[in-house]
């Protein structure tokens, strides 16, 4: 954790940001995989972490900004706990790690928020993302499950966001660890990956890298010969072949859990075919091309932009595509080879702060999402500024499907050659994924260096 000062600043900060009202922050608990007692890996409420740092279970907070008040809520483990768990430390010591000075138990909590409620205090919380949140919220505040999303308090939404977008120093040097280790396990799957391996066996070799370390994984591991399919979580036991390509997209948290996150497409044989030669060099100059338009000021939907219309470029080149590819990409066509956003911002969440909204953290206050296939996946649009931290992960897909509904439904008959993409149905997917952080001067990979181009990959999986 961070010295007591930072989290003490950070909840200063928020207090005078809210002005007024009961701040509500739910814990997280253990969640049980068939039964309560077989539990997920705990996790705690990223939110909770950043203002309390306690990544126990069990546990509630208040910030009472009327009465100037800090107050976490928890019950002492008892003997019978220690026997299973082993001792912790108290919630009094946790409390003084981060400067709390008051603490109660949690059969306490209900009746404090009830009793702010009668004496007519405004009751914030932030949108539940967990059933037991939602339970917990019905309960305390006697508001439906089903409308708490939407009477979640915009303030206080607003508020965290306005804090937790902007990174520290010490938050960066946190997220370069969870992103080096990150490397080492793309780097370490290159080298693993031969053709007879399975899709679960390269997941096993990155899971590996991260426990090396104690880490986590940010995310469900994506990895498979299926790269068309965004997020494949699906782990295949049918041996690799030559010729196939393998995309990875994987990231760890470290012992904070800030959070990296990166992608590779790596040929299973010794090198790309020349197809996927080609395709891997048109997506690098796409990559390269967004990297280059990266810095503070700069609206991230332009970078989005630019990066679609190199790869229109590209396929024009390939005779997959005609036209203008500029218009081309703003009316939506070229979404027909990458139908996502070219990035997200990245923190304690690898897709941070998204349970708020992804308009409320990436989108601009009264800026609302396109309507337009691909261009409504943008998570990130707005103007860039120093602090910020986020993904660049172009990609270039061939879907059949979607190939064949744009076919039937004529769309993009202007730029789109259809006769042409019988014979790439076949091919698959690959993307490429670094983080980037951005600073008064300009922007900068975030990491070490992971291979990009076709030729790095190569040297690499051939190591």
């Amino acid at each position: 954790m961070f010295s007591k000062e930072t989290y003490i600043a950070r909840r200063k900060a928020l207090k005078e940001k809210m002005g007024s009202g009961l701040l509500l922050f739910l814990g997280n608990n253990f969640t049980g995989m068939n039964y309560a007692d077989n539990a997920y890996h705990f996790r705690q409420d990223s939110t909770f972490l950043y203002y309390f740092a306690s990544d126990y279970e069990g546990l509630a907070a208040v910030i009472d900004v009327d009465n100037d008040k800090e107050i976490i809520f928890g019950n002492e483990l008892t003997i019978d706990d220690i026997v299973w768990t082993g001792v912790q430390p108290t919630i009094k010591e946790k409390c003084e790690r981060v400067g709390i000075e008051i603490t109660r138990p949690m059969a306490d909590f209900a009746t404090y928020v009830k009793n702010a409620q009668a004496k007519g205090q405004e009751i914030h919380f932030l949108p539940p993302y967990r059933g037991e949140h939602q339970v917990w919220l019905q309960e305390l505040l006697g508001i439906n499950p089903a409308e708490q999303a939407a009477k979640a308090s915009m303030k206080f939404i607003k508020a965290v966001i306005s804090q937790r977008n902007y990174k520290s120093d010490e938050e960066i040097a946190q997220i370069e660890e969870a992103v080096n280790v990150s490397v080492d396990m793309h780097c370490a799957a290159m080298r693993a990956l031969r053709p007879g391996m399975t899709e679960a066996q390269i997941v096993a070799v990155v899971q590996a890298e991260a426990q090396k370390h104690n880490f986590g994984l940010s995310f469900p591991v994506i990895a498979t010969v299926n790269g068309q399919t965004l997020h494949n979580h699906a782990y295949g036991t049918t041996p690799l072949k030559d010729g196939q390509m393998f995309l990875l997209d994987t990231g760890c948290e470290n012992a904070m859990h800030y959070a990296g996150d990166l992608t590779s497409t790596i040929p299973v044989g010794k090198q790309f075919t020349e197809q996927q030669r080609i395709v891997c060099n048109i997506l690098r100059r796409a990559h390269l091309t967004g990297l280059e338009n990266i810095k503070p000021g700069v609206e991230y939907r332009e970078v989005h932009r630019l990066v679609l219309t190199e790869i229109a470029k590209g396929m024009i080149d390939l005779g997959l595509m005609k036209g203008d590819p500029v218009e081309a990409t703003i009316k939506g066509a070229t979404c027909m080879f990458m139908p996502h956003g070219l990035g997200h911002m990245m923190g304690l969440d690898v897709h941070d702060m998204e349970n708020f909204g992804e308009v409320n953290v990436g989108y601009e206050e009264g800026r609302s999402k396109s309507t337009l296939f691909g261009w409504k996946s943008l998570r990130l649009a707005k103007a860039l500024e120093p602090g910020f931290v986020f993904t660049v992960e172009p990609g270039i897909y061939f879907i059949p499907d979607l190939i064949d509904k744009w076919r039937t439904e004529k769309q993009f008959t202007d730029f789109i050659c259809y006769d042409k993409l019988d014979s790439w149905k076949t091919f698959g997917g690959m993307r490429g994924e670094e983080d980037y952080y951005v600073f008064e001067g300009g922007a900068r990979r975030l990491g070490k260096y992971k291979p990009m181009s076709p030729e790095e990959i190569e040297a690499e999986h051939n190591k």
